[in-house]
């Protein structure tokens, strides 16, 4: 393994700059522009992301964010940050950098910083364990663009999906009997993965089978009755129909049921987010109490957990020692 030459690229989806309407107009702009989120023709599209949804969602998200906000940052981006810290310091001669798809630090930024150390083989660690074209694939599309500005381009090795390494797998069950131990057993456990269209799935998208994989090699591994395991999909948006059944829906009717005691997490999420922090711990949380539940726990996402740095280690170390 030739140690100088290589990079590491670790890259998640992004963040606004601050918790206020501008910063957040501004994130928003640059995600829901990007075609591979939003596959509308742009002469439809703009006008009604510039005209309706920036101008009234912003202020909205916004709050949400202030609920949310960390003193050194958003919770996503101070997560990233230490992830790309400890995994630094696992290898000696291999530069970590961070970079993400929309927002700051930027690819180009993270990209930059890695060519400057010398770096002549690029590998990208997209923080997504599941492939979905409108996650890992924007990362490729993003990459894709930064290569054209450049008269040479670093070797490249793109990691795809780790929907069922066995340490990813690993992290999640140590996880998931953690808060069992500390909670009890619920009556049901939600695995809850971030939603996308149907139409991308019935166009090729892999993500739902990925999202299968990651479920059944953890009802394999659980010491927790299979039947009561769920998978949801949350964070829709728009009117056409998602990969279902909807998260907030299925509170709304485990509480109604008679269903006590639920405990949710997202395997998708490799750090603590908007979508987990405020829409999964406080809002499904309200559906669930609403609806007739008593007792709900949300288990954090992997985070900077040493396990989760043992993953990025071993997909990173595999693929230089090839």
């Amino acid at each position: 393994m030739n140690d100088a030459k290589y990079g590491v690229l670790l890259v998640n989806l992004g963040t606004p700059d601050a918790p206020q309407p501008d910063a957040v107009k501004r994130y928003l702009a640059q995600f829901l522009s990007d075609p591979r989120v939003v596959d509308v023709s742009p002469w439809i599209w703009k006008p009604i992301l510039h005209g309706v949804i920036l101008p009234f969602r912003s202020p909205k998200v916004a709050k949400l964010y202030q609920q949310i906000w960390l003193p050194d940052g958003s919770p996503l981006l101070v997560y990233s940050r230490a992830q790309q810290k400890a995994l630094a310091q696992r290898f000696a001669h291999i530069p970590v950098e961070l970079g993400m798809c929309y927002g700051n630090p930027s690819l180009n930024e993270g990209l930059t910083r890695l060519l400057a150390q010398g770096v002549e083989k690029l590998i990208v660690l997209p923080l997504y364990p599941q492939y979905s074209c409108s996650t890992s694939g924007a990362v490729f599309d993003g990459i894709s663009q930064l290569f054209k500005t450049m008269r040479t381009i670093p070797s490249l090795h793109f990691v795809r999906s780790y929907a069922q390494h066995p340490l990813y797998i690993k992290a999640l069950v140590n996880s998931i009997d953690e808060s069992f131990k500390q909670h009890g057993k619920p009556d049901r456990l939600v695995l809850s993965f971030h939603g996308i269209p149907e139409r991308f799935i019935k166009t090729g998208d892999i993500y739902f089978d990925e999202c299968c994989l990651t479920v059944e090699k953890l009802k394999q591994q659980l010491d927790y009755p299979a039947e009561k395991v769920m998978m949801t999909f949350q964070s829709r948006f728009g009117r056409e129909p998602w990969l279902s059944p909807y998260t907030d829906k299925t509170m709304e009717k485990l509480g109604s049921e008679g269903v006590e005691h639920v405990q949710v997490i997202c395997p998708g999420f490799s750090s603590d987010c908007l979508e987990t922090l405020e829409e999964i711990n406080e809002q499904n949380r309200e559906f669930f109490i609403h609806g007739g539940g008593k007792q709900y726990e949300y288990i954090p996402a992997l985070n900077d957990k040493v396990e989760h740095i043992d993953l990025l280690e071993a997909i990173i170390r595999d693929i230089c020692e090839k």
